[in-house]
């Protein structure tokens, strides 16, 4: 029996923290496929959801402050809160720019780089999910990796087809930032990923 119990909070959060992940993916995917009369509308509510983000992630670092035991290290607890915060702040990021910088038409791989984004934020759902439950997270963690790779191989062709092929200077540095904003959001969900595997092999 435990005369001091953990404090198991800390995994609702980062489940509350990742269905708001979840719920901006999806509006920024739904967002890109619609075009610009939808996107600045799903912008938007975006920012709202990063905001609501910032006040999980603060909830997260008050109650470390205020906790004597924790399920997991007090050092894992911060990193994955703040590689949490990354991704959100990275699909806001993107959203912003796709609105400032009236991307249109929007060519079909920034449709396709936002599934990967909803795809990430699915796998890392069920990351979470089994790291509370202490199931294999691995499986999952592999599939952001994937992801990830698969990211980063579209936008490195994107970025190559547009130097060639583009001939408006400023679309080009207008659609290079864009993929650049896109595959920094896919890196972040893998840092995710990646923390979350640290844990699992520093408690095995």
């Amino acid at each position: 029996m435990r005369l001091l119990p953990r404090e198991e909070k800390f995994y609702h959060l980062f489940q509350k923290q990742v269905e708001i992940i979840s719920e901006a993916a999806r509006l920024l995917l739904d967002g890109v496929r619609s075009g610009n009369s939808r996107l600045a509308g799903a912008a938007t509510e975006i920012s709202v959801l990063e905001h609501k983000g910032d006040e999980v992630i603060h909830e997260v670092f008050y109650r470390l402050n205020q906790t004597f035991i924790t399920p997991i290290d007090p050092e894992d607890i911060h990193s994955i809160a703040s590689a949490l915060d990354n991704v959100l702040d990275g699909i806001e990021d993107t959203s912003h720019r796709l609105v400032s910088y009236r991307i249109d038409p929007i060519p079909p791989v920034m449709v396709t780089l936002a599934e990967l984004v909803e795809a990430c934020a699915k796998s890392m759902k069920c990351a979470l999910a089994a790291l509370e439950k202490n199931e294999g997270t691995q499986e999952h963690c592999i599939e952001i990796n994937r992801l990830e790779n698969e990211a980063d191989r579209i936008g490195r062709s994107a970025v190559v087809d547009l130097l060639n092929n583009e001939k408006d200077p400023i679309r080009v540095i207008k659609l290079k930032e864009i993929y650049d904003y896109f595959e920094q959001t896919v890196d972040a969900c893998e840092d995710v990923a990646d923390v979350v595997q640290n844990v699992v092999v520093k408690n095995s």
